[in-house]
């Protein structure tokens, strides 16, 4: 199993949104992949998007394969004027 890493950015979003770890880690094992990011460096990233309680949660995560590893890099819960109903896909 690959190792959890957490960025601080992340941490510092969570406490200021107020999202547990315990909702981040729901996401990741039971979210869906919104979007990709295979240019992203230095590890390519999607983003994750689940609900937690009813409460639909963004998780940006990168993937560190030679490592083994999965960086949570931000979380935060989606806007709805950004975001469509399902908050899968971003508004024009």
């Amino acid at each position: 199993m690959a190792k959890r890493t957490f960025r601080v950015h992340a941490l510092q979003r969570m406490f200021q949104r107020r999202i547990a770890m315990p909702e981040v880690l729901e996401v990741l094992e039971g979210g869906e992949v919104i979007e990709e990011y295979q240019d992203d460096e230095p590890f390519p990233s999607n983003l994750v998007m689940g609900l937690v309680n009813g409460r639909p949660l963004h998780v940006v995560v990168a993937f560190n394969h030679a490592e083994e590893e999965t960086i949570i890099v931000t979380v935060y819960e989606p806007n709805p004027r950004e975001w469509s109903g399902d908050f899968r896909r971003r508004k024009p």
